[in-house]
């Protein structure tokens, strides 16, 4: 969580799931994104293969099941997500609608509004 922005931190937690974090401050400064959900486009047999789940909806609408889903794990902890062929992010055009809201599964904090989740989503984890 320390390191330069635009890499992967990856974290085993709960003696069970691994996590996938975006570092996005600069080296030496606290600061990720716990990537939470996503909406799977492709692939798709091959993660309900992953989480022994048949339901598209239920593959990866959490951060754990996400890592199980897409076979993340240590190995791409630190990983360059502008440059890597493995783990990188596409942009999209145009505007994608979000919402805010306060965390999820945390007791501290939760005043604070640092959840953001695309509105509509039916993949968002959480719902």
């Amino acid at each position: 969580m320390f390191g330069e922005g635009g890499h992967a931190y990856v974290y085993f937690t709960y003696g069970n799931h691994w996590l996938l974090n975006f570092t996005a401050e600069h080296e030496g400064q606290p600061g990720a994104v716990l990537i939470r959900a996503l909406e799977p486009l492709e692939g798709i047999e091959r993660m309900a293969k992953n989480r022994g789940v048949s339901e598209v909806a239920n593959l990866t609408d959490g951060p754990g099941k996400l890592t199980k889903a897409l076979s993340i794990d240590g190995a791409l902890n630190g990983e360059d997500t502008v440059k890597s062929r493995r783990l990188y992010v596409l942009d999209r055009d145009g505007p994608v609608p979000f919402k805010a809201s306060s965390r999820i599964g945390v007791s501290k904090g939760r005043e604070q509004q640092w959840r953001f989740f695309v509105d509509g989503n039916p993949f968002v984890s959480g719902r």
